[in-house]
């Protein structure tokens, strides 16, 4: 079968596309998926880079197939395997695999999706609208009331905050590194969009709240960004840093934190707010019947064939595109 190996970290570079990879058994606690589409994300290039070459959350090692997202039919399952059956339509996130057109996936990993979600659509949904669920859910906490910065906003994760925080009633600041992509989170429901101006929003958000302050900033940008968030947040408010695209803090003092207001300061992961079957179900669920009943919206901005996988990573690292991306991996009956 076709896949999308790595034998070593570095640049797209290193990306191989194989077509004579063997095809993964059906081991027990696991499905075999034919997959239809795969995802393209950060965490893509990121294990391609090697940051997760030592990570006890995402423990995945060299050699190994690319892709932490896809969707497509189950052909077969493992022992002990007994809600899920082949000819399932299924989508997953956060098992590694899905550059290739067989993937093994841990059973409690998978969500079943609806007839009337297509593969495409759900292979661009299940990780990034999962992410921003259980951020705007489970830690935020968002609700009638609140008010929120969210970095990044014209970005895949980013867009997505923006819809669920305005479906939680919440004022919504977001920021975004020009007039265009300012433009896209306004549309997509925030109240007020600014410039990240080398760390004036803070200044702003501060002016726009009376001095007091957001409840919570969602920051995925990091080194360039944190400490400005620090100074955007209201007195006890909740910092979430889910991702450092700018690069790590490695000099924060707590005693920052005390300084800004008592702020709280988190740094979670998807992995251990989907620890078993039912959350992953409910999480999908949930994300799945919004786009159905349109108040979620996923824009598919590039669909790719396996032999772009080189030009897909360079384009994703320059930053080159705004909404999310998959690779059509598997026949094109697919559907």
């Amino acid at each position: 079968m076709k896949a999308i190996l790595i034998e070593r970290y570095g640049g797209p570079e290193v990306l191989q596309l194989r077509t004579d990879h063997p095809m993964p058994a059906a081991a027990p606690g696991h499905v075999v998926v034919r997959v239809a589409y795969a995802g393209i994300n950060f965490m893509d290039v990121h294990t391609r880079q090697g940051k997760y070459a030592a990570s006890a959350t995402y423990p995945v090692r060299l050699p190994c197939t690319l892709g932490m997202e896809g969707a497509g039919d189950i052909v077969a399952v493992g022992a002990d395997v007994t809600h899920l059956a082949p000819g399932d339509r299924v989508a997953w996130c956060i098992a590694w695999g899905s550059y290739a057109e067989y993937a093994s996936v841990p059973a409690a990993k998978v969500a079943k999706i609806p007839d009337a979600i297509p593969f495409d659509l759900a292979a661009a949904a299940i990780f990034q609208g999962a992410t921003a669920h259980y951020l705007v859910e489970d830690i935020a906490r968002l609700g009638p009331g609140s008010t929120c910065l969210i970095h990044a906003a014209s970005g895949s994760i980013g867009q997505l905050l923006v819809q669920m925080a305005a479906r939680r009633g919440a004022t919504i600041f977001a920021t975004a590194s020009s007039a265009q992509k300012c433009a896209v989170a306004l549309a997509r429901g925030a109240h007020h969009a600014l410039p990240y101006d080398d760390g004036r929003f803070a200044d702003r958000i501060r002016e726009a709240t009376g001095g007091a302050g957001v409840d919570v900033v969602f920051d995925a940008v990091g080194k360039t960004t944190l400490r400005d968030s620090l100074r955007a947040c209201r007195t006890r408010g909740l910092v979430i840093n889910y991702g450092n695209v700018s690069g790590s803090v490695t000099d924060l003092d707590p005693i920052e934190l005390g300084e800004a207001g008592s702020l709280f300061l988190t740094r979670p992961r998807l992995a251990d707010h989907m620890r078993d079957g039912a959350t992953v179900q409910r999480r999908a669920d949930a994300v799945f019947g919004a786009l159905l009943e349109g108040s979620l919206d996923i824009a598919i901005e590039g669909r790719y064939e396996m032999e772009d996988v080189q030009r897909i990573h360079a384009r994703l690292e320059a930053r080159e595109q705004i909404g999310k991306s998959v690779m059509r991996v598997g026949a094109a009956h697919h559907t």
